[in-house]
Formats: structure tokens, sequence, C-alpha cells
């Protein structure tokens, strides 16, 4: 970019009706003009866990592009910022603020967007295709957390992705999900020479759904308040293993960042015998502030 410009954002929270609460994300509305390198040094400049950059659409039947950066590195798909942008979106008008489903264009391709109306509207997003991958030595595991291996269910971590690659580890208790901790020499060592950076989230299975946390240091997110892109691989994982509640029945939620002091509500929607039909991620979203930046 020559000369100055200016451009104008703003910060809402997601995963939460309290403001100050739930995953902060910072959208920028129009992006034209700012080159991928400017947004990668302005994300790392606001440092959130994510900030969005809209762009006209490249996909047909999408309303905008999303570029999604963290403060280290491009994403191809995360939740909290597609259901934080698809507010801005409704909000501003640039999606008319009656539209119940649209689409937005992200690298991953076509991400699908429902609008659950109320007072305070709530919005779903589709769970990209889920993949399963390698499993992890519990033992390694809980060591790396700094936990027993009794504070571990006995079932094997495994990595699942749909677009963000997570570790799952289930816990036995609330408790041991407070307590657990990785750093980016830990992550090594479960890793074990994967150059792939890969996210860890753990939880514990609740009446309502999940208690949980996801550490991503390799992201520049040492830990992250509420992982939409996880969650719908979570959903997937609890039902492999018989861990959802039936209580909860299809629709449940995974409560995170509570540790942090930011607690965020995800709620999940099964759709389907075990998902087969999707499985949606959504939350609320409460606008914090409104600014400018200039270049």
């Amino acid at each position: 970019m020559s000369g100055k410009r200016t451009f104008r954002y703003r910060v809402v929270d997601v995963f939460t009706t309290q403001a100050l609460e739930g995953n902060a994300l910072a959208v920028f509305p129009d992006s034209a003009g700012i080159d991928d390198a400017t947004m990668q040094r302005i994300a790392r400049e606001l440092n959130l866990s994510e900030t969005t950059f809209v762009a006209p659409a490249t996909r047909a039947g999408c309303v905008v592009q999303v570029r999604i950066f963290t403060p280290g590195r491009e994403l191809a798909f995360a939740g909290h910022p597609t259901v934080g942008t698809s507010f801005v979106l409704l909000d501003e008008g640039v999606v008319p603020k009656n539209t119940e489903r649209f689409a937005l264009d992200e690298k991953i391709g076509a991400v699908p967007v429902r609008v659950e109306k109320g007072e305070r509207p709530l919005i779903w997003l589709t769970t990209p295709p889920i993949r399963y991958g390698q499993t992890y030595d519990r033992a390694v595991c809980a060591r790396v957390l700094g936990l027993e291996l009794k504070d571990l269910l006995e079932i094997a971590p495994q990595h699942v992705s749909a677009g963000n690659p997570t570790i799952f580890i289930a816990l036995r208790d609330k408790a041991a999900v407070d307590r657990a901790w990785l750093d980016l020499g830990s992550l090594a060592l479960l890793k074990g020479g994967d150059p792939d950076p890969v996210c860890t989230f753990v939880f514990a299975t609740t009446a309502e759904g999940a208690y949980s946390r996801m550490f991503a240091p390799e992201y520049g997110i040492a830990e992250d308040p509420a992982t939409g892109s996880s969650t719908g691989p979570l959903a997937s994982y609890m039902m492999k293993h018989k861990l959802a509640s039936d209580a909860a029945g299809t629709r449940w939620v995974s409560e995170q960042g509570r540790k942090m002091g930011r607690r965020s509500l995800l709620h999940v929607q099964i759709n389907g015998e075990q998902g087969a039909d999707g499985i949606e991620v959504g939350g609320h979203v409460t606008p914090v502030c409104e600014a400018t930046m200039t270049l």
C-alpha cells in the first residue's frame, strides 16, 4: 500500500450475550486495498484470537469472501470468525436482516450459515466435512498437560479435523480440565516431530454437553476462549465414543473459556443419526466497539 489510508473495523464478542465475555473478533467490513502481508500484520497488532477481512466473493452462491487470520497465520476456516462476521454483515445490511440462510466464501470453501430468529438471533454454521487421523498415547498426553493418567478417560486421544487439525483429549471432570496446561515445548513432545500446526482440545462431559478448553500456541494463541471450528469435531468425537449425554439430546452446549474469564457458550445441533445430515455450531454475538486504523 502507498500513502496513508484509514480502514474501519468492528470488534464483537462471539458465543456470548455479555460484553467482554466470549471470544473477541475484529472484523474489517471492507478490506479493499489491504494486501495479504498487511492483513497478517494487522492481526498480529490487534492480537485477538482471529481477525477477519471481508472482500467480494470469488465463489458462486456466496455473499462475500472472508479471510481469517490469527496473530500467527491465516486459517482456511474458523468458527467464531464465521459467526461473528455473519453478525456484522447482517447488522450492517450487507446481508438483508431478514435473510435466514446464506454462505460465506472461505479458504476451505463455501460455509453455510443459518440465522435462528429471536430477540437475540442465534447464528449457526454448518461444520465442514470431518476427518479422523492418528491416535495418541494417553500417558504422553497426561504428562504434557501436567496431569496424571487417571485424569484422562480410557479413550484414545485422537487427531480430528474439519479444517483446523485438533487433538481431542477426554478428561474425567471439570477440575482436570481446569488444571490442564500446554505450552509450545510440551506440544512438540506430544506431536513427535510432526511439522504441521495443530490445536489441542481438552474436555469433560456434562449433562448439558461439554466443558472445554483449547490451546493453540503454534497459531499464536496460548488459549482460545471459544473454538467453533473444533466444536463440530468435538461433537463427532463424543458421539463416536458414546460420551454425549442422553439428556442433551440432539442439541447441546459446549462451555469454553471460563478458566480465562471469557465464558463462552457454543451451541451444537446434531442433524440426522449421529450427525449424518450435518453438525451445526451456533452462538450469539455481542457488539463491543467500532474503530479505525490508519496505515
